[in-house]
């Protein structure tokens, strides 16, 4: 490669050239889910924006030189109360919503990260890394509660350079007589009998949400790896109090080297809310719009923009993707020139605009299109793709029946049930080609 990558890193506020620690063994860590419902398309983003710079890492350095990990949040108060709301079990529901989860971003084209820790594996690590915190003097026992001592780490509020009021304001801190600072957060906090706990030092009780990260990746990742991705809503406090805690917990050595944070996500130009009627999940749309449609549109916004998603947008992009489907060939080389312009901070507009670019060399638009994810069906199954509310229509079979009926009254030269049968589909929606080879069809 002629180019090195870069990337945008939150912590310096600058575009890097990226270095990793080892070149045999490159490790990305991103934020994933919490499985209590059906992710939304906010929720997709960042699934679909670090798939793609796994895969250029991939590229850089070798498949089995990167490792990619994301996690799975199944213990939270969330989960709790979607439990207490439901009746479920905590586990029912986070078995449920992970698998449908694993399910619709395959759906997108977001392969299986090379990890993927549920939070509730690793509470063993997260009891050993309390106690090192509260032993170098970062954390303390109150009340059943654990916490990090905040003004114990002078460098606290680096990654999001708040000063610490706007700190205090912006972590919604619960306050509590027992906490020595009111930024101090919760490493571990008392469970009821009817909520989900494990045994620990200081009683009976559960993680703090942010723990948890640390844990897993200290597990995974060791104590110091390249590069931690996520939305840029956590920044502040999730991403700055992970990188307290590791670096207390590993005795000052630095934690993460490049931090990268997508852009919010708007929908129909309003924040998504039930309220508005603007409230998509993956699920949803994927009973309305391809897959691939849904991923084309979350990469045609650079991934640190804010991104307003609408459904006229995913109809246009379905619409390009009709466009690349009809001159889908047999997959040439990745075009270097594609490559080039992902380095340059994920540039995924420029990228897309590369291959609108290649529409005459088909070997280079799919072998293009395919690195980010796109035209990975045959295209005669694209084009037979529908809505799941147009299921009540006309199916395959159907279709298929009504071209022999079409086939057979050709051939007895009755031209106007032929036209009939047409005129029929057409008006469903499918568009029929003739050919040497017979006829094919198409959902128009």
């Amino acid at each position: 490669m002629s180019r090195p990558l870069y990337i945008y890193n939150t912590l310096s506020r600058e575009k890097e050239e990226f270095k990793p620690i080892d070149r045999k063994n490159v490790r990305l860590y991103a934020c994933g889910p919490t499985v209590y419902n059906y992710a939304h398309i906010g929720n997709a983003r960042p699934a679909v924006v670090f798939d793609l710079l796994a895969k250029v890492l991939r590229y850089i350095y070798g498949r089995r030189h990167v490792t990619y990990t994301r996690n799975i949040t199944d213990i939270d108060d969330k989960i709790i109360a979607a439990a207490k709301e439901t009746g479920a079990e905590i586990s029912a529901i986070t078995e449920k919503y992970a698998k449908i989860y694993d399910e619709d971003m395959a759906a997108l084209g977001v392969e299986k990260p090379d990890h993927q820790p549920k939070a509730t594996d690793y509470i063993g690590p997260m009891v050993r890394m309390i106690k090192k915190l509260i032993d170098a003097g970062h954390a303390y026992e109150a009340e059943g509660h654990v916490l990090f001592n905040v003004p114990s780490w002078p460098d606290y509020g680096r990654l999001s350079r708040r000063n610490r009021d706007d700190m205090v304001a912006g972590a919604r801190v619960e306050v509590a007589p027992y906490k020595k600072d009111p930024a101090d957060f919760v490493l571990w906090k008392p469970s009821t009998g009817d909520q989900p706990g494990w045994d620990s030092p200081w009683g009976r009780g559960r993680p703090g949400w942010h723990l948890e990260c640390s844990a897993m990746n200290e597990s995974i990742n060791g104590d110091h790896f390249d590069i931690h991705a996520g939305g840029e809503d956590l920044i502040f406090p999730h991403h700055e109090n992970e990188i307290a805690q590791s670096v207390c917990a590993h005795g000052g050595e630095a934690y993460v080297n490049y931090w990268m944070h997508n852009g919010y996500l708007m929908a129909e130009g309003e924040k998504m809310s039930k309220s508005l009627g603007n409230f998509y999940t993956v699920h949803e749309l994927l009973d309305e719009f391809p897959g691939e449609a849904i991923r084309l549109l979350l990469l045609k916004t650079h991934y640190r923009q804010p991104l307003d998603f609408t459904k006229e947008g995913l109809a246009e992009a379905k619409r390009e993707l009709d466009g690349w489907y009809r001159l889908k060939a047999d997959a040439g080389h990745v075009p270097p020139a594609l490559i080039e312009t992902l380095c340059d901070d994920l540039n995924t507009p420029g990228a897309i605009a590369a291959l609108h670019k290649l529409s005459g060399n088909p070997g280079a638009l799919t072998a293009g299109a395919n690195f980010i994810g796109l035209l990975q069906q045959d295209p005669e199954d694209w084009f037979k793709w529908q809505p799941k509310a147009a299921a009540g229509g006309l199916t395959d079979a159907d279709i298929d029946a009504k071209i022999e009926a079409r086939t057979n009254a050709r051939k007895n030269k009755d031209f106007a049930t032929s036209d009939a049968i047409r005129d029929e589909l057409a008006a469903a929606g499918v568009i029929l080609e003739d050919g040497a080879g017979g006829t094919t069809w198409r959902r128009g």
